[in-house]
Order: structure tokens, then C-alpha cells, then sequence
């Protein structure tokens, strides 16, 4: 049987520490296992990007059964602080108007392309190739471009939850939906954990986009209220410089109940979630992203690993799977916020948790592939 060909091109740099790098290692190693021979491009953009595949498998905690290509990023995007918002845009259409011709000169007729890229779906798509592009959130760029793909045949989208559908049904698009997904490997080698009942964790990135995720609400809840004191919360995550200002923060005001770890490896977190009894999803009221569209990959970990999840009160987190069991809570109300702690609780049966596994998502997604 032949070898079925996947060129997987993102605009995310490697090894970092987001979700969206997480993600792409993730889906690649199952679609290794699922029989795809599976080649990664992306861009050298920052001093520890690295296409060594050593690197990359030390980091993720993945074998070395995919190629992958580090390709020169000699724009600004990364290295001029001032208006950065702007030099992505720039440097990220440009990367790709150049890269994507250049990748398409050595690619085979029957490869598929898989991105989360708007504008490589953009070229992509121009060159009629068969695309599947997984659709995370809105913006006016990607307005722009799912409106001048719409019509192609060749092109699929994942939308990541309902609500996204929902907002590009206008156009008839090809898609499906599918949420964020588990490496049920991950669990399994860290088998025999022991709980701590009064163990809370947060687990993700500190900032976006160089803003607050609301972490320091969660620092002022576990510090300043008694009925939180027999608790101790984990904070996972950085980037270093933002763990570092709340780790002084809490040596300061000599906080006890709460630990700031850091960054750690994909297998350390997981242990850390499996140790842990109630799970913490928060972000800023100022993202309509992060409000309306997301759909975390910390969330699907937490009841993976057996946790009570307690969230803000986001439309995005009340259409996640198994939503009915969060205990939500407004956002900025410590009270609502300590009654959800001492009122969590997890009823979901573990045969339940293998629809939120990256191997069944990625089954879906090459049923999706392959259907006409």
C-alpha cells in the first residue's frame, strides 16, 4: 500500500512553548501512527528556533519519524519590538507568498497540505492543492481569505468548535468540527500518581500577546482569602520572565500555599495535572478570542488526568465537551470563584474520555481527508 504524503506548513516557530507548537507536534505524530509520511515547514524566526530533529524530540517527547525544514525568516517579525502586532501581518504574508512557492517546486501531485496558517491556505489554495486548514479563530485577515477560498473544491476546514462554524456558514465551506484533543500516550507514562484532594493547578502561558491572562487573580485569591487556605495552587507555565516577577511577588508578600514552577516538559506537566484535583481555566476579559472561540488544550488534559475543572464564565468554555460539569464562575468575583473551589467536583466515566483522544481526532480528520 502507498505511503500517504502530508506537508504540514506553519507560520508557529520550533520548539516554543505555546499551545499552538503543542498542537502541531501532536496531530503530527498521529498522523505518523494513522500512516502518513508527514514533512513540517516553518520559519526560523527567533535566536532558539531550530530545525534539529534531536532538539525537537527532546522537547516534545516525540520520535523522529517525520522530516522537518527550518526555513530562513529575513524579516521583521520577531525582531522589532515596536508595532508588532503590524510586522506579523507583514512578515507572515510574505514568508508565505515565498515559501509556499518554493515548497509546491519539490511537492508531489498527490500531497495534501494541512495549516493553520491563513495566508499559506491563501497560496495554497491559488495553486488549486488539496488544503486542509484548521480555523482556531476570527480576524479580519482570516474573513478575507476564507471568502476568496470558499468556492475552491480542494479545500477543508476543522473549525475548532460550534461557534466558529457558525460564523463562517455563510460561505459553505467544507468542514467539520472538532475540538482540541488528548495524547493519551502522555497519561500513560505516568501511571500511579497519587492525588492531593486540596491541589489546584493552572497550567498554560502567563501572557498573550504580552498581556495578563488573569493570572494575578488567581496569586490574590489563593493569598488574601481564608476560606482558599488549606489549598495550594501550581502555577505551570511562562514565558520565564513573567514566572519569574510573580515567583518575587510571592517570596515578597510570603505567600505559602502557592508555587510558581515555570516551564516544564510535555511529560512533567502531565504529572503535575495527574497530581493535582481541580484544574483552572482563566484568561483576560479583553481577547473575544480567548471569550468567544477558544477551546484550551489544558482543559481536555485536566479531565483527561481525572481533575475538577473551575472556569470563568466564557461562551466559549460553556459549549466545551462535558461543559455541564465546570463550575464557572464570573469573571473578577473572588467570591464565586472560592464557592466554585470548595464546590468542584468530576463525574465522567473514563470510556467517556476517549472522544477528547488526539487518535480519534485525527481518525476524524482523515475520514475528512479522504471523503469526497
Amino acid at each position: 500500500m502507498k505511503q500517504k504524503l502530508l506537508t504540514y506548513i506553519t507560520y508557529q516557530t520550533f520548539p516554543a512553548e505555546t499551545a499552538n507548537s503543542l498542537q502541531t507536534i501532536s496531530n503530527i505524530k498521529y498522523f505518523v501512527k494513522n500512516g502518513f509520511k508527514v514533512s513540517l515547514y516553518f520559519p526560523l524566526r527567533d535566536k532558539s528556533s531550530s530545525d534539529n530533529i534531536d532538539k525537537i524530540s527532546e522537547y516534545y517527547s516525540v520520535d523522529k519519524d517525520f522530516k522537518i525544514f527550518g526555513l530562513k525568516h529575513n524579516l521583521p517579525f520577531g525582531k522589532i519590538k515596536f508595532l508588532e502586532p503590524i510586522w506579523f501581518h507583514i512578515s507572515h504574508f510574505l514568508w508565505s507568498k515565498k515559501n509556499v512557492k518554493n515548497i509546491l517546486k519539490k511537492s508531489k501531485t498527490e500531497e495534501s497540505y494541512f495549516t493553520r496558517s491563513d495566508w499559506v491556505l491563501y497560496f495554497l489554495a491559488k495553486k488549486n492543492k488539496h488544503v486542509i486548514f484548521e480555523c482556531h479563530q476570527i480576524s479580519k485577515i482570516r474573513n478575507f481569505v476564507l471568502s476568496r477560498v470558499a468556492k475552491s473544491k480542494n479545500v477543508k476546514v476543522i473549525f475548532l468548535n460550534q461557534r466558529l462554524e457558525e460564523k463562517y456558514k455563510h460561505l459553505n465551506l467544507k468542514s467539520i468540527v472538532l475540538h482540541s484533543a488528548v495524547d493519551p500516550d502522555l497519561f500513560l507514562q505516568t501511571e500511579n500518581i497519587k492525588k492531593s484532594e486540596k491541589k489546584v493547578v493552572f497550567v498554560g502561558n502567563l501572557l498573550r500577546f504580552g498581556k495578563s491572562r488573569g493570572v494575578d487573580f488567581l496569586v490574590k485569591a489563593f493569598a488574601e482569602y481564608k476560606d482558599l487556605k488549606d489549598y495550594t495552587l501550581e502555577i505551570i507555565g511562562g514565558p520565564k520572565k513573567e514566572a519569574e516577577r510573580l515567583k518575587n511577588l510571592i517570596l515578597k508578600e510570603k505567600i505559602k500555599n502557592i508555587s510558581i514552577t515555570g516551564r516544564l516538559d510535555r511529560k512533567s506537566t502531565i504529572k503535575k495535572i495527574k497530581e493535582s484535583n481541580i484544574g483552572i481555566l482563566i484568561n483576560s476579559n479583553d481577547s473575544s478570542h480567548s471569550r468567544e472561540f477558544t477551546s484550551p488544550l489544558k482543559y481536555f488534559e485536566y479531565i483527561y488526568g481525572g481533575l475538577a475543572v473551575v472556569a470563568v464564565d466564557f461562551p466559549s468554555h460553556r459549549i466545551l465537551p462535558y461543559s455541564e460539569k465546570i463550575k464557572y464562575f464570573p469573571i473578577g468575583n473572588f467570591e464565586e470563584f472560592i464557592k466554585s473551589i470548595l464546590t468542584s467536583n468530576l463525574e465522567i466515566k473514563q470510556a467517556d474520555l476517549r472522544n477528547i483522544s488526539l487518535d480519534y481526532r485525527i481518525k476524524e480528520i482523515i475520514k475528512f481527508i479522504e471523503k469526497d
